[in-house]
């Protein structure tokens, strides 16, 4: 008889003209500097100038935007070797009375295998201006390319020591709880059978479905 995880979740967890000037574009002049000179400054700061920590309860978007909408970056490794991937699904709940992530990933998935290995990962949202630099991560994979360094965000450790970046809005960091292999046979929807049946001919594995306990959480100050 197999053991049934109860789980409750949240389902997956924003003057005057210039001369010669339009109010519009002296308006878009002075957001194009303020973005500039903000990431001039953020690349400049400590972990600790740039966030401060909340409770998961603290969380203060919802989760059906920063997974649906922003897409969560999950990133997995150390200073000297880490990796990034882009996720459009999970989200964040209790799972044996504690708060936890969750998510489903390709077991292809370098990340994956980083994570499999550290046991501790983070999950970072960023701001829709860095849309085009964190999407880099789910373009290719890490394990046969540079793509790393091919973003221009700046990556920090958080006082544990794990990897996110500067440039985050939102940083959850987790401790591996456990993973679950998906079953085709005991998916219940045809739309996610399907989905599932099709990955699997793509990489000869069937998906994870990842839990992390989370163990803390940071906000952009």
């Amino acid at each position: 008889m197999k053991k049934i995880w109860f789980l409750s979740f949240i389902v997956l967890f924003a003057s005057c003209n210039n001369a010669g000037k339009t109010a519009q574009e002296t308006s878009d002049k002075t957001t194009s500097d303020s973005v500039l000179t903000t990431d001039v400054n953020i690349k400049d700061k400590t972990f600790e100038d740039l966030f401060r920590e909340i409770t998961p309860e603290q969380i203060p978007e919802s989760i059906f935007k920063l997974v649906g909408k922003d897409n969560t970056v999950i990133t997995s490794g150390t200073a000297t070797h880490f990796n990034s991937m882009v996720a459009s699904d999970g989200g964040v709940g209790l799972l044996m009375g504690k708060p936890v992530t969750f998510c489903g990933l390709r077991a292809s998935r370098y990340t994956l295998e980083i994570i499999l290995k550290e046991k501790t990962y983070t999950m970072t949202y960023f701001e829709e201006k860095y849309r085009d630099q964190y999407m880099i991560f789910g373009q290719k994979s890490g394990r046969d390319s540079n793509k790393m360094k091919e973003s221009t965000l700046t990556p920090v450790e958080t006082p544990s020591g794990k990897i996110s970046y500067k440039e985050a809005k939102l940083i959850i960091e987790c401790t591996l709880a456990q993973t679950l292999t998906v079953d085709p046979e005991e998916c219940y929807s045809e739309k996610n059978k399907n989905f599932f049946t099709e990955a699997y001919k793509e990489v000869g594995a069937y998906h994870k479905i990842v839990f992390g306990d989370i163990t803390n959480v940071w906000i952009k100050k």
